[in-house]
C-alpha cells in the first residue's frame, strides 16, 4: 500500500532529528582513549594512590639500613684559662671521633629487611588496583553520557512524531472523522514526553559534568559507537577459567597475601627478641691538647670490637608480643581466604551478568524489531480506521523506550568486559584499545 506524503514527513522527522543531534555530538567529540589519558593525569584518586605507591616502596627501602653499616662523625672542643690574670695561662683541647658499626648478627633486622622487600610488591599491587579502577570509571562514565544522551535523542525523536499525531488528530477532529478523545489522548503523551525530556537532559548535565570532573576537561563529547556494533561472546566461555585468572592475577588477593607473608615475618621479629645479637664496632678517635703555645702536643686512638649481647629477662614482654603476632598471623590469613572468596564470588557475578547482558542485547534487538513492524501496523491500521489514536501512541512511546533500553544494554556490555577482566585481575589499559576501534569515526 503507498503511503501520502503526510506519512513520509511523519516518518523522517524523528530520524531527522536523531541524525541532527548525532552531528552535533560527533562534530568535536573524544575517543575513549583520549578521556583515559586525561583522566591518568588528573584523577585525584590515581594520582593519590600512584603517591602512596612510591612512599610504599620508600617505606620498604627504609628496612636495609638495619643490615648495613653505619657511620659517624663527633667533634669536641673546649678552652680553659685565666684571661685576667698576671702571666696568664690556657688550656684547651680538640677531639674528633670517627666511629661506625656492621650488624653481624640480628634476626630482627634481617626480618625487617625481609618485610621491606615485600613492600615493593605491595605497592605494584596497590598500583594495578588503582590503575584499573580508572579503567572502569571513566569507561562507566564515559557510556553513562552516551546512554543519557540516547534517551535524549530518542525522547526527542518520540515527541516530534507524538507532535505530528497530536497535529493529525485535530485535523481529523475538525473534519469529523476521529473523536475529541484521540486528540486528548495526543496532548497528554506529548505533555508526559516533555516532562520526559526535561528530566533526560538534566540527567545528561549530571552525567557529563561527572565526565568532566573525572578526566579534567569541560565540555567532554564522548564518540557514539558506530553501527553495526559487533558484540563478541565471553571468551572462553567457562567461568572457572575466570575464577582461576582472578586467584592468580586479582591484585586484592595478592595483598593480602603480601599481608600474610609481612605477618609471618613479624611473627620472627618477635621471636628474635630471645636471641643474642653480634656487632662489629671501630672507633678511631684524634685528639689536640693545647697547654702551652709553644707546645701542642697530639694523640691518636683507633679501636674496633665485638659487641656481644644477650637478653636473659624482659618482663615476658617478648613472649607477649609472640602472642600477639601469631594471632595476626591468623589474622591475616582468614583476611586472604576472604579476599579470596569475595573475589571468585565478584568474578563470578561479573561472568554471568556479562553473559546475561549479551543474550539481553540479542532479544531488545529481536523487540526492536517487533515494535517496529508494531507501530508501523498500528499507523496502517489508524489510516484505516481499525485502530485508534492511543494505539498509535502506546506503539511509538514501547518503540522508542526499547531503543533506549537497547543503547543501554550494548554500553552495559562493554563496560561488562571491563569489569571481567578487571575480576580476574587481568585488566589493562590497552584494553581500552578494542572498544575504541568501535567508536564512530
Amino acid at each position: 500500500m503507498n503511503r501520502t506524503s503526510h506519512d513520509r514527513h511523519f516518518s523522517l522527522l524523528p530520524l531527522l532529528v536523531v541524525l541532527a543531534a548525532g552531528f552535533s555530538v560527533t562534530a568535536q567529540a573524544q575517543s575513549l582513549v583520549e578521556l583515559f589519558s586525561a583522566a591518568k593525569g588528573y584523577d585525584a584518586t590515581y594520582q593519590s594512590a600512584k603517591s602512596g605507591a612510591d612512599a610504599t616502596v620508600a617505606r620498604g627501602a627504609q628496612a636495609r639500613a638495619g643490615i648495613l653499616p653505619t657511620v659517624g662523625l663527633s667533634a669536641v672542643a673546649t678552652q680553659d684559662g685565666q684571661p685576667s690574670a698576671i702571666n696568664a695561662t690556657s688550656s684547651g683541647a680538640q677531639s674528633a671521633t670517627l666511629s661506625a658499626s656492621q650488624p653481624l648478627y640480628r634476626p630482627g633486622n634481617w626480618a625487617s629487611y625481609e618485610q621491606g622487600k615485600l613492600q615493593a610488591d605491595l605497592a605494584q599491587a596497590q598500583l594495578l588496583a588503582a590503575g584499573q579502577d580508572l579503567v572502569v570509571r571513566v569507561s562507566q562514565a564515559y557510556f553513562d553520557v552516551l546512554a543519557a544522551a540516547d534517551s535524549l535523542t530518542f525522547l526527542r525523536s518520540q515527541k516530534a512524531a507524538v507532535a505530528e499525531q497530536l497535529a493529525s488528530a485535530k485535523r481529523n477532529f475538525e473534519v469529523g472523522t476521529s473523536t475529541i478523545v484521540d486528540t486528548r489522548d495526543a496532548q497528554a503523551r506529548y505533555d508526559l514526553t516533555v516532562a520526559q525530556e526535561l528530566a533526560a537532559d538534566n540527567d545528561l548535565r549530571v552525567k557529563s559534568l561527572a565526565l568532566d570532573q573525572l578526566v579534567g576537561k569541560n565540555g567532554t563529547t564522548p564518540k557514539p559507537l558506530k553501527t553495526p556494533l559487533v558484540l563478541t561472546a565471553v571468551q572462553p566461555a567457562d567461568v572457572n577459567f575466570w575464577v582461576q585468572q582472578s586467584e592468580a592475577n586479582n591484585p586484592a588477593i595478592k595483598q593480602t597475601e603480601i599481608a600474610l607473608q609481612v605477618a609471618k615475618l613479624e611473627t620472627q621479629k618477635a621471636e628474635a627478641g630471645h636471641k643474642p645479637t653480634l656487632d662489629l664496632t671501630g672507633r678511631y678517635t684524634s685528639t689536640n691538647n693545647v697547654q702551652d703555645p709553644s707546645a701542642l702536643p697530639t694523640g691518636n686512638q683507633a679501636s674496633i670490637a665485638l659487641n656481644f649481647n644477650l637478653p636473659l629477662f624482659a618482663g615476658y614482654s617478648v613472649q607477649n608480643k609472640v602472642k600477639e603476632t601469631l594471632a595476626l598471623e591468623d589474622k591475616a590469613r582468614s583476611d586472604l581466604d576472604g579476599a579470596k572468596r569475595s573475589v571468585a564470588q565478584g568474578t563470578r557475578t561479573a561472568f554471568f551478568g556479562l553473559q546475561s547482558g549479551l543474550a539481553q542485547v540479542s532479544a531488545y534487538e529481536a523487540a526492536e524489531a517487533s515494535t517496529q513492524s508494531a507501530l508501523d501496523a498500528n499507523k496502517l491500521g489508524y489510516q484505516v480506521g481499525v485502530k485508534i489514536n492511543i494505539d498509535v501512541l502506546n506503539s511509538q512511546s514501547q518503540l522508542y523506550s526499547t531503543k533506549a533500553t537497547l543503547a543501554k544494554a550494548r554500553y552495559d556490555v562493554l563496560v561488562g568486559g571491563l569489569k571481567l577482566l578487571q575480576a580476574s585481575g587481568i585488566l589493562k589499559d590497552d584494553d581500552l584499545q578494542a572498544i575504541n576501534a568501535q567508536l564512530a569515526p
